[in-house]
C-alpha cells in the first residue's frame, strides 16, 4: 500500500551551525555538562535535543529509508524543521534557504522514489522569496512551500508577503503552514507545556489562518491551497462558530471585514488537513464529517512522532479501504505532491 508522508522533517549541518552562531533568537545553545543542545525559540521557551535525535533529523539517506520500510511509509515529502529561517538576518536567511533547497534537491535526486520536498524561503524579502519558490519548483522539482505560523512579530496575512502567495497560486503548489512557538508572550508563560504541541502551536496556527481569511487573502488568491497539520488545528470543531460575526443580524456588516464569503467557506475551499500528531477518533470523525475525506492527508511528523502510531490510528478508524487509500496517497496525488 502506498503511503505518502507529507510532514517529515530534516536538518542540515549548516542549519545547526547557523542557529548555533545566531546572536538573537531562535538559536541553538550547547549545554556541555548535559551533552545536549537547547533550541531556544525565544528567551522563555527552549527545547532540549539529544545528539541521537539530531542524528535522525540529519539523516536523509539509507537509515531513514530503512525506518520508512520498517513502518510501511512509501515516500516522505521532506521539509526543514522548525524554527526555519524566517527570523534570521535577511542575508543569512536568503543564503541558507537557497542552500537548503539545493541540498534537498540532491537528496531527492538520489532517492526519487522515496523523497520529495517542500521549499524553504527567506520571507524577509518577499519578492526574492517568490523568485526562490519559482526556482525551487520549476528547477529543483520541489512540491510547495513549508512555512511557519509567525515570523517573530509578523504573520503571513500581511500584504508584504502576498507576492509569495501570488507565486504559490500561479505555480499551483500548496503551502504547508506549520506551527512554531507563538509570538504571543502569554502563550509562553509555562514553557513548552503551553507554547508547543499540546496547545500553543495549534492556537497560533489557527489564528494565522483566521487572519488570512479575514484579511482577504483567499479572495485575492482563490486557488491558493493551505495544508494544516493535527486535523486542522481545531478548525473542524469550530467550523460553524467562526461564521458568527457574519451571520448574526444584531451585528452590522460595517463591523466585519469585507470578504466575499463566510469564513467557513474558505476552510471548505482552501484548506487541507493532515492527521499528524492528533490520534483521537472523535476528533477525526468531526474532521471527516466537516471537511470530507478528500481534504484529509497522511502525515506523521517524523521524527518527532512515531509513524507506526499514525498508521495504527488510521487502520483502526471506521473507514473503507478506498477511504484509507485517499488519506494515504490519492489526495496527495491530486494535489501534485508526489
Amino acid at each position: 500500500m502506498s503511503r505518502i508522508d507529507l510532514e517529515a522533517h530534516f536538518y542540515t549541518k549548516d542549519y545547526i551551525k547557523t542557529l548555533s552562531e545566531n546572536k538573537g533568537y531562535p538559536k541553538f545553545i550547547y549545554e556541555y555538562e548535559e551533552g545536549t543542545y537547547l533550541l531556544c525559540y525565544t528567551d522563555d521557551v527552549c527545547r532540549p535535543y539529544r545528539s541521537t535525535f539530531l542524528e535522525k533529523l540529519l539523516d536523509v539517506d539509507e537509515n531513514r529509508i530503512k525506518e520508512m520500510d520498517r513502518v510501511g511509509v512509501s515516500k516522505q515529502i521532506l521539509s526543514l524543521s522548525a524554527p526555519g529561517v524566517e527570523q534570521l538576518d535577511p542575508m543569512i536567511a536568503k543564503r541558507l534557504a537557497r542552500e537548503t533547497n539545493d541540498f534537498l534537491s540532491k537528496v531527492i535526486e538520489k532517492h526519487p522514489d522515496r523523497f520529495g520536498g517542500f521549499a524553504t524561503l527567506a520571507t524577509q524579502n518577499p519578492d526574492e522569496a517568490a523568485d526562490e519558490l519559482e526556482r525551487a519548483v520549476r528547477d529543483l522539482g520541489l512540491r510547495g512551500w513549508k512555512t511557519h505560523s509567525n515570523y517573530g512579530a509578523t504573520y503571513l496575512d500581511e500584504e508584504r508577503y502576498w507576492p509569495i502567495l501570488e507565486k504559490a497560486e500561479r505555480l499551483g503548489v500548496p503551502i504547508y503552514l506549520h506551527p512554531t512557538v507563538p509570538a504571543i508572550r502569554e502563550l509562553r508563560k509555562y514553557g513548552l507545556a503551553l507554547a508547543a504541541a499540546a496547545f500553543g502551536f495549534g492556537v497560533e496556527t489557527a489564528m494565522c489562518v483566521m487572519r488570512m481569511i479575514l484579511g482577504g487573502v483567499f479572495d485575492k488568491y482563490p486557488r491558493l491551497k493551505i495544508i494544516l497539520g493535527h486535523l486542522g488545528e481545531g478548525f473542524p470543531f469550530i467550523y460553524k462558530r467562526i461564521d458568527y460575526s457574519f451571520i448574526k443580524p444584531t451585528l452590522s456588516r460595517e463591523d466585519v471585514p469585507k470578504i466575499k464569503k463566510k469564513p467557513s467557506e474558505y476552510l471548505r475551499d482552501n484548506i487541507y488537513v493532515t492527521v499528524s500528531g492528533n490520534y483521537h477518533e472523535p476528533a477525526f470523525i468531526c474532521t471527516y464529517q466537516t471537511l470530507g475525506i478528500d481534504k484529509i492527508l497522511f502525515a506523521t511528523d517524523y521524527p518527532y512522532e512515531d509513524p507506526a502510531e499514525t498508521i495504527h490510528f488510521i487502520e483502526n478508524l471506521p473507514l473503507s479501504s478506498e477511504e484509507k487509500q485517499r488519506i494515504y496517497h490519492i489526495n496527495a496525488e491530486k494535489l501534485n505532491l508526489v
